[in-house]
């Protein structure tokens, strides 16, 4: 079991614009092919995370309101955590778990429900920061795609030096480089 940061990244390190649209992701040739990396991926995964935004995002793209089907289709049965201060759009029938508890008391809660599987970090990169900040992410896989954005919503707000990151993997998936790297703990604090 592991606590995997698992996204698409920019080449210049930007999950999304500035205005939070991820469509230049599905513009890149071979997106189906990175996309098949990701079923392979959720087969694994238990539990999951993510942020208001990434929710909002997924919500709105998936039209998930009108068709709760949508995210079982992607993401079955599997119980999500959504960190957020705001009221947001609730999704009939999934397990979707609002919270605005610390990262810490999450995890806990995401590891026993997970069992043996994994735990999915959907993003965005501040709340991943904070589960890195906690120690609680195990490996950081960024598939790359063949863009630059200049700006937007940055992968991992957070110094992460070298130390830290081992390389595990590297694989081509189309157009797509796929990078993952062990984490591993936060130095003590001095």
């Amino acid at each position: 079991m592991a606590t995997i940061y698992n996204t698409a990244t920019t080449l210049d390190g930007f999950l999304a614009t500035t205005d939070n649209s991820l469509e230049w992701l599905f513009a890149v040739p071979g997106s189906d092919e990175a996309e098949s990396g990701v079923v392979d991926f959720l087969a694994g995964v238990g539990a999951m995370a993510m942020g208001s935004t990434t929710y909002e995002w997924v919500v709105e793209h998936e039209s998930l309101v009108e068709h709760p089907e949508h995210w079982t289709a992607w993401y079955a049965d599997r119980p999500t955590w959504v960190f957020t201060h705001r009221e947001l759009p609730v999704v009939d029938g999934v397990d979707i778990r609002f919270t605005q508890a610390p990262v810490g008391e999450v995890h806990a809660e995401m590891v026993a429900a997970a069992g043996s599987k994994d735990i999915w970090l959907m993003g965005g990169g501040d709340l991943v920061g904070q589960f890195v900040d906690a120690g609680l992410v195990d490996r950081i896989t960024a598939t790359i795609a063949p863009v630059t954005l200049g700006k937007g919503a940055p992968l991992l707000p957070r110094e992460i030096l070298a130390d830290r990151l081992s390389l595990l993997s590297v694989e081509q998936r189309g157009q797509f480089a796929e990078l993952t790297y062990a984490v591993g703990p936060p130095h003590p604090a001095t």
